[in-house]
């Protein structure tokens, strides 16, 4: 009998540079650190230096955690590494909490047991007419340590890597240049404002980087996944920098599988062998063609088909007309006005389960202002059609209040007090010494347990007067203080067994029908993946002590400001009318204090209210260029089973 040939994997055939897939940051972290393990040990046994290059930034993060765990753990040493940094913002000081040199010692080198004398990072308080000797010398400290060994690599949304922006040639060496204005935009989250963002860097040279013997990339999140298509996939280009690593001949991609969503084997795995179509697999091709052609749905031909790549599907299922119809009743089956469950409507397409009715319901927001901001809609429709709906606020918000905030409300704390006749001694005290504080405070200071709790009580006040707005009552409220997120600081500390303690507690207490958490893990201040995790981990260690009402528990997932779902990936939307847009648009008004610039706000410059409603809106006509009935507005969700 013949042997069954091997059937041949081409799910990568459209990549140019090889790329590692792992389920999330944390797993393809560990990857790269045993990597780097693996060379430092292998060089110890050689009795020879190790040379590395090292990336800053949020994407290496947890790779420096898990290396200072595999020291403090593992015997992991580091005494024959020598270092070499990418970059470094020009001018900063060197201690400010910005800097890329701070920021080694923070994550890394203050952990270990490296020598200081074998770090070497760009220096950021050099003098400017000194730069070019400076980079001179980095290049022939790097020459005289042997080359680097493994250079560790992020990405940025433009395809930089180090600072190289879009255009840098491929034999550019360590130099001085100005940064791209999408780059500090997408660097602002780190400061208060895009103003205080710094305009020139030192970067290594895409020469100097590709001199490297390996050559590790990392990314993670939604947010990379275009650029990493382009990279991986298009031709070599200097506009995007990172393309250029096509042309090293030991390197490898390691990412996420949200950082993977753009790559053909995973938007259009038909295109890259055999496919699996479940039906989930039809939707998302469909639509995606649909939306490509600008057809509706049910205006696709059998020609589309075979010209979109989709002929395997015709021949596994048959006609475009019954294909097109399973499609379109997806979509249709997905929108509900009624996100708890209609009353009496035992229909099984329902996204939400009729019985119980009405529920329990709470919605965890990561800010005082993420529910109005990410499913107002969805919030006031649970209320108003009976449902019992709580709030857990998680953290509080501290750090998105403007110093001016503070002396405001202290200075209508103390004129309120004069006026009711009330002894005024201790809260003049407050804002004397705010004022003084905040006059002299310096861009790397961290605010005082006093301005941080005055800005967490701004926030709460908003969010309790949003909640009366729509209806609730006081009891329903609850404000968590998460302790990962109090540090004063846009760095948080990694999610405790205390936050979720107090997760536990809450969710016991009320023990819901309906949960709502943020979904949004493209939040460049890190705080929703971790207030999910928090949420996440809760539930599932309520379903193991047997707590019966966790099986009937459902958890729904929304975007926050950042983004929104794929339509093909969304399975419940709520429409909205032109007046409920307008409440909504009213209830973000409330939080007078994130109006307007707010420190640390990211990288797009509307304001909160307008990304909800333009994201809401264009929901909407997803929808409506698909076939279906054209509403104003839509909020969307997917259900998370855990």
């Amino acid at each position: 009998m013949a042997k069954k040939a091997a059937s041949i994997d081409l799910s990568d055939s459209f990549e140019k540079i090889p790329v590692k897939i792992f389920p999330d940051q944390k797993d393809g972290s560990r990857f790269v650190a045993e990597q780097i393990a693996a060379l430092i040990r292998g060089k110890q046994k050689s009795k020879e230096k190790c040379v590395l290059g090292l990336a800053t930034g949020s994407t290496p993060k947890s790779l420096y955690a898990e290396l200072v765990r595999m020291h403090k753990e593992d015997k992991l040493s580091f005494k024959n590494v020598i270092t070499f940094n990418l970059d470094e913002y020009y001018p900063v000081d060197n201690d400010a909490l910005q800097s890329y040199n701070r920021f080694m010692q923070t994550h890394l080198f203050d952990h270990v047991d490296i020598n200081p004398k074998n770090i070497h990072i760009p220096n950021g308080e050099i003098k400017k007419e000194d730069i070019k000797t400076h980079c001179l010398e980095y290049e022939r400290k790097i020459k005289d340590a042997g080359g680097i060994d493994l250079q560790i690599l992020g990405i940025g949304n433009n395809g930089h890597i180090g600072f190289n922006e879009p255009g840098s040639g491929i034999y550019s060496k360590t130099r001085i240049i100005t940064l791209d204005n999408s780059t500090r935009i997408a660097n602002a989250y780190e400061f208060a404002n895009i103003s205080q963002v710094p305009r020139l860097a030192i970067t290594m040279g895409i020469s100097t980087i590709l001199k490297s013997k390996k050559i590790i990339l990392m990314a993670w999140g939604p947010s990379k996944a275009p650029v990493l298509k382009k990279a991986v996939e298009d031709d070599d280009t200097e506009q995007v920098p990172a393309s250029l690593l096509q042309n090293h001949d030991d390197v490898i991609f390691v990412i996420d599988e949200t950082a993977a969503a753009e790559l053909t084997r995973n938007k259009s795995p038909w295109l890259t062998g055999d496919c699996e179509w479940t039906p989930k697999m039809i939707k998302k091709a469909v639509v995606n063609m649909a939306l490509k052609l600008k057809k509706p749905v049910l205006s696709l031909t059998n020609k589309d088909y075979n010209e979109y790549g989709l002929s395997d599907l015709l021949v596994e299922i048959g006609d475009a007309y019954s294909i097109n119809l399973d499609v379109y009743y997806m979509l249709r089956d997905s929108i509900t006005g009624w996100p708890g469950g209609k009353p009496d409507y035992n229909v099984i397409t329902h996204p939400e389960r009729t019985e119980p009715y009405p529920k329990r319901v709470i919605i965890f927001s990561p800010h005082p202002d993420d529910d109005i901001i990410s499913m107002g809609g969805t919030f006031q429709r649970l209320h108003d059609q009976g449902h019992d709906v709580h709030i857990g606020y998680q953290t509080s918000g501290n750090i998105a209040v403007t110093d001016e905030f503070v002396t405001r409300f202290l200075d209508f704390a103390v004129g309120f007090e004069e006026i009711a006749g009330i002894d005024t001694s201790k809260s003049g005290k407050i804002l004397a010494n705010a004022r003084k504080f905040l006059s002299n405070k310096k861009s790397n200071q961290v605010d005082t347990p006093t301005i941080r709790s005055i800005k967490g009580l701004i926030r709460r006040c908003e969010a309790k007067a949003t909640c009366r707005y729509v209806g609730l009552k006081d009891e329903n409220i609850h404000f968590q203080n998460l302790p990962f997120y109090e540090t004063g600081m846009i760095e948080k500390k990694p999610m405790s067994e205390k936050d979720v303690k107090i997760t536990i507690e809450l969710l016991r207490k009320i023990k819901p029908q309906q949960v709502y958490c943020a979904g949004d893990f493209a939040d460049p201040h890190g705080t929703h993946i971790v207030c999910f995790n928090v949420v996440l981990e809760a539930l599932k260690r309520i379903k193991a002590m047997g707590d019966e009402w966790v099986h009937d528990c459902w958890l729904w997932l929304y975007k926050g400001a950042w983004q929104e779902w794929n339509i093909e990936e969304i399975e419940m939307a709520i429409p909205m009318s032109p007046d409920q847009v307008l409440k909504k648009r009213f209830g973000i008004f409330i939080h007078q204090s994130q109006k307007d610039m707010v420190p640390f706000q990211g990288s797009d410059s509307r304001e909160f209210w307008q990304r909800a409603e333009e994201r809401n809106a264009a929901t909407a006509s997803l929808y409506a260029d698909l076939g279906l009935t054209h509403y104003a507005a839509m909020e969307a969700f997917v259900r998370w089973h855990y």
